[in-house]
């Protein structure tokens, strides 16, 4: 499986609510990752540099490869997650689902509210919870970004961290970017209840 569904599994597992623009966010990074990884992309000075011809498979890594820009100046890292991360937690979903990697749930609250599913038990899913379990960099930076578990002290020597510039970059950019969706969300709460404070006046 790739790191993306294995965030997502991770995610599913959780049991704090993660948003689905925070998630699509980070799974856009986590494409991107392995995208670097396969070798069909270099991230240089902020933007996604196209490499050679990578085996990625027909699921949405591949996807991800056929959407990327393929002309000089190439694109900000930034501005593809959101322009990849467009509803992604949904294309996620409905891909593992339609795989038998996703079941119905059982019992107890989802972290996604109202949706009912969990992960199956499958050799795949088993993989995602041992690469969480052995504390995978990349999957616990990423799984951080959008809540799974609390930022890491920075006096904390067991903490996991990443030792490739280019992931680093990637990573740094999903957490800029979730804070820039939860300023969006703020600024709109905000005004919403300025706008119900008008219409309930004096």
């Amino acid at each position: 499986m790739s790191t993306a569904e294995d965030l997502f599994i991770t995610v599913m597992d959780g049991e704090r609510p993660v948003g689905r623009g925070d998630l699509s966010l980070a799974l856009a990074g986590a494409e991107l990752i392995d995208l670097v990884g396969a070798g069909a992309v270099t991230v240089r000075d902020g933007r996604i540099v196209p490499g050679g011809p990578a085996t990625l498979g027909d699921g949405l890594t591949g996807e991800a490869a056929a959407a990327l820009t393929r002309q000089a100046p190439y694109e900000w890292i930034e501005d593809w997650l959101w322009r990849r991360g467009n509803g992604l937690s949904d294309a996620y979903q409905a891909a593992l689902e339609a795989s038998g990697e996703l079941r119905p749930r059982r019992s107890g609250r989802s972290p996604f509210g109202g949706s009912r599913l969990e992960p199956a038990d499958t050799p795949a899913s088993r993989r995602a919870r041992d690469r969480w379990s052995e504390r995978d960099p990349v999957l616990v930076a990423l799984a951080t970004v959008v809540g799974v578990e609390d930022e890491p002290d920075d006096r904390d020597e067991d903490a996991p961290g990443l030792d490739d510039e280019a992931v680093t970059t990637v990573v740094a950019a999903v957490h800029d970017a979730v804070m820039e969706l939860e300023a969006v969300r703020q600024r709109r709460t905000i005004e919403n209840a300025a706008f119900a404070n008008l219409w309930r006046g004096p």
